[in-house]
């Protein structure tokens, strides 16, 4: 696995992956930049979610469990010292999931956070993952 970032102008990278796949990162206007993307620390909570989601996916389908929407959301609160790192995140699992499978429901988020997806497990080694499941 590789990444590569491009200065573009002020404190904007675009960042490259391996398998060429483009995104860009900033910080906002008030930060001494031009707020064209998104900062480094929510990029990682992003993808938290879409690592964290990608697995309750694979895991419902493997369940046989119906859906057609899953939403996560995550939000961090930081230190206020530098270096500015997270104290902990919370994060909200919403799905159109039938009462009846709340548990496998559980049960695919729980796997995904102790099993299956690294960047929640490397997240836990510096600060609580807390995480919530609602039926939308």
């Amino acid at each position: 696995m590789k990444a590569t970032a491009k200065w573009v102008s002020k404190l904007a990278f675009d960042v490259t992956s391996d398998n060429n796949h483009t995104a860009r990162l900033d910080t906002t206007v008030e930060g001494g930049s031009l707020n064209s993307g998104m900062s480094p620390k929510q990029m990682l909570l992003a993808s938290l979610c879409s690592c964290s989601g990608m697995d309750v996916v694979s895991i419902l389908e493997k369940m046989k469990v119906p859906f057609s929407n899953l939403i996560i959301e995550a939000e961090a609160e930081q230190t206020t010292e530098q270096p500015k790192v997270f104290k902990y995140i919370n994060m909200v699992y919403k799905a159109n999931i039938a009462a009846t499978d709340l548990d496998k429901f559980k049960r695919a988020a729980e796997l995904s956070h102790d099993k299956y997806c690294g960047i929640s497990i490397m997240l836990k080694k510096h600060c609580a993952i807390n995480y919530t499941l609602q039926i939308i």
